[in-house]
């Protein structure tokens, strides 16, 4: 096998530019409604003055347009006289109702991991965005997110919304109790400012670079109490698959291999338990993938040692998680395939994923 790519997993950058302006999963939108309600908002002004329909917040695999979703909540806050809106409403959501996202990190084994889910799956949650984690020159950790698309200039409730959701999954392992270590924010500092360090019970800095949460990093290791690794492998590829936006349906050997990696973390799944999944008879699929040029032994194959050099970028993930991930019983046996792969030991290549 080649060199090893060193990228690291907790930098998602923007994606390239694709056709049509950019988007975000409209399940960050869940409880909009209730909440302008609760504030006695007028919903149909409100949607209506942005033009979308009310039912549309909060579907799990509905698309809207990212320009609109902010301009949604600057709206929300001005017709419900509530400068801070998107503040106290990211400091009610609560991570799994961000869907797949969220479940992708709620599920994950430690707070670490769960923070690497959001990140390395943020770019099919939401487009021209970036999210990031890295250790800033104080030794504090930094989750960092802002929005790219120069166009899109109002987004300051969008900014405290999305660190209000991000807080909370923090607290969904940490307790309620757990506060960060500063909380900074883009924009110019509010006239109700003193609000944003109640609700983050931490120090607020505005006019900053980014938007971020910065906290120590002993806190990453913490056990995630919604642990469940088949769980948090199906988000995983329920996001890639809702990633696919160009109308192409997948192919046969796609559909194969994504049967394999959700099953995987269940032992080694045979032929016959994925076409029983696709309902495609096990001759059906041999055929096309001989057509393809590869045997199902060898996708499985493939399929491990690809997702065992991603999960090797994830610092907080165990080896002992990862062989579970992949199917393989025993911690030896995904010493075995890595060697067979790259020929050094798991802890090598992880070392060498994570150099500079």
């Amino acid at each position: 096998m080649g060199a090893i790519d060193p990228g690291r997993v907790t930098d998602a950058q923007p994606p390239s530019a694709a056709e049509g302006p950019p988007v975000i999963l409209a399940a960050a939108a869940t409880g909009i409604v209730d909440y302008i309600e609760e504030l006695g908002g007028d919903i149909d002004r409100i949607f209506g003055n942005v033009g979308i329909a009310p039912e549309m917040a909060g579907e799990t695999t509905l698309k809207l347009k990212l320009s609109s979703f902010c301009e949604l909540f600057e709206e929300a806050s001005r017709l419900t006289q509530n400068d801070n809106f998107g503040l106290w409403m990211g400091n009610r959501f609560q991570p799994r109702d961000l869907g797949l996202w969220g479940y992708a990190a709620v599920s994950s084994p430690t707070l670490g991991m769960a923070l690497e889910n959001l990140v390395g799956l943020f770019r099919y949650h939401q487009e021209s965005s970036l999210m990031r984690l890295v250790q800033g020159g104080d030794g504090l950790m930094r989750l960092e997110y802002r929005i790219e698309a120069p166009h899109i200039v109002e987004r300051r409730q969008d900014a405290e919304l999305s660190l209000g959701m991000f807080y909370n999954v923090f607290r969904d392992c940490c307790g309620p109790s757990w506060v960060p270590e500063e909380v900074h924010f883009e924009h110019p500092q509010p006239q109700e400012w003193r609000q944003h360090e109640a609700a983050f019970s931490a120090p607020v800095y505005f006019s900053q670079s980014s938007n971020a949460l910065l906290f120590r990093r002993e806190v990453m290791d913490r056990p995630m109490p919604g642990r469940d690794l088949t769980l948090m492998t199906m988000m995983q590829s329920c996001l890639e698959q809702l990633g696919n936006v160009d109308g192409t349906p997948s192919s046969v050997v796609d559909r194969v291999r994504m049967t394999i990696r959700t099953r995987l973390p269940n032992g080694y799944p045979t032929l016959e338990q994925v076409g029983e999944a696709l309902r495609l008879a096990p001759t059906a699929i041999q055929r096309e993938l001989s057509e393809a040029g590869v045997s199902y032994k060898d996708l499985v194959e493939a399929t491990r040692r690809d997702l065992a050099l991603m999960y090797l970028k994830q610092r907080n993930l165990p080896l002992s998680e990862i062989a579970f991930l992949l199917g393989y019983s025993e911690l030896s046996a995904l010493s075995r395939a890595v060697r067979r792969w790259t020929g050094e030991a798991p802890r090598t290549v992880r070392a060498k994923l994570h150099e500079a």
